[in-house]
């Protein structure tokens, strides 16, 4: 055998990471599967590799016996002896049965088997350096298209953004670049698949990790996020040292941190509340830009009925009732709307009450002009 095989084998292992033990071993059962199939031996054989020699012996293994009946399986003890006088029956000997021309099907083995495990170490290196990047944001550039995916370069690897994934005010052409988020890392037969989305709401948790440094190190926290892509999301924000304002941190100045991730999401509005972990103020917080008169909380079924200004209700609610559907989402409450009037039939809101929230709402909105 030659010593390039050697050679390569140690290259590979140096280069692509592909140990050298397991590539021999391959090697050494490709060797033993040729072996069967063109020589027609038994299957009690093994190929002894000596990579100092660059040699490589078929040995078979065979039982010392008196008389021969099967000579694939079994060697006299004749015969054994004059191999080494000590054998005696019943044991078992190794024979070197090489064949003459057993060299070019040696050759022929092992490039197949150096070729296929080259190829499954690649798979298995690629899939190993991308399976960690689950849940994460990549810029990839996109490649091809077909009905069912948009095909996205990551670099070593191509990856799958399926229509359901798509964001439907975006049109994707070839040689795109734009940002995804990874859903799901997979190993199959053919190699490692990576699916990733544009309209998962961890995108946008994400991208305002990698804007807002105060998510990025921890001072501010994302507590939740709801969003219908390509229209409208809603994000909640948290810092535990009242000196810092989750929400203007999450703006930024003049508001260029969250214009930046509205620009990579192509105009999509988002709404920055405050969390809290009283279910009036946050919810109160997540119907912005509505304003809110009063919160009645169910604690048992986390249902809550939110009074609004007549004059606000279809803020409140939303176009669609979007408003009202991504404040849900992002509390995890469920939120019924009504206006002041209604309120008042309905006796949840007297007069005194209302003609009092009426003025501080009043209040408010002339401190903010």
């Amino acid at each position: 055998m030659s010593s390039e095989l050697f050679d390569a084998m140690n290259y590979l292992e140096k280069e692509k990471g592909i140990d050298k033990n397991l590539l021999l071993e391959a090697l050494e059962a490709a060797l033993i599967s040729a072996y069967k199939k063109n020589f027609n031996s038994a299957t009690n054989v093994r190929v002894d590799i000596n990579e100092e020699e660059s040699a490589m012996k078929v040995l078979a293994r065979k039982e010392i016996v008196e008389e021969v009946m099967d000579p694939q399986q079994e060697i006299s003890l004749e015969e054994a002896n004059e191999i080494d006088p000590n054998y005696e029956v019943e044991d078992v000997i190794e024979v070197e049965v090489t064949p003459m021309d057993f060299g070019r099907i040696a050759a022929q083995a092992a490039k197949q088997v150096v070729t296929q495990r080259v190829r499954e170490a690649e798979r298995g290196i690629i899939y190993g350096e991308y399976v960690d990047r689950e849940e994460d944001v990549m810029t990839g550039i996109i490649q091809r298209k077909d009905p069912r995916f948009v095909y996205v370069n990551l670099g070593k690897i191509e990856a799958r953004l399926p229509e359901g994934e798509q964001m439907p005010t975006e049109t994707y052409e070839v040689h795109d670049r734009l940002k995804v988020f990874v859903t799901k890392v997979e190993n199959s037969n053919k190699g490692p698949h990576i699916y990733v989305s544009r309209t998962h709401p961890g995108l946008l948790k994400r991208l305002f990790e990698m804007e807002v440094p105060e998510i990025y190190d921890g001072t501010v926290e994302v507590m939740s996020v709801a969003r219908e892509a390509g229209d409208r999301s809603k994000i909640s924000v948290y810092a535990e040292d009242q000196e810092i304002d989750p929400v203007g941190s999450c703006v930024g100045q003049r508001g260029q941190r969250v214009q930046a991730i509205v620009n990579e999401l192509k105009g999509e509005k988002i709404d920055i509340v405050q969390w809290s972990e009283d279910p009036v103020e946050y919810v109160s917080n997540a119907l912005s830009p509505s304003k809110v008169v009063e919160v009645l909380v169910d604690e048992e079924d986390k249902a809550t009925t939110v009074i609004v200004p007549d004059y606000q209700l279809s803020l409140a609610i939303g176009k669609r009732g979007q408003n009202a559907r991504l404040a849900a989402k992002l509390t995890g409450w469920k939120i019924d709307i009504k206006s002041e009037s209604e309120a008042r039939e309905q006796g949840l809101l007297s007069a005194e009450e209302a003609d009092m929230e009426d003025e501080d709402v009043f209040d408010e909105e002339l401190s903010e002009d």
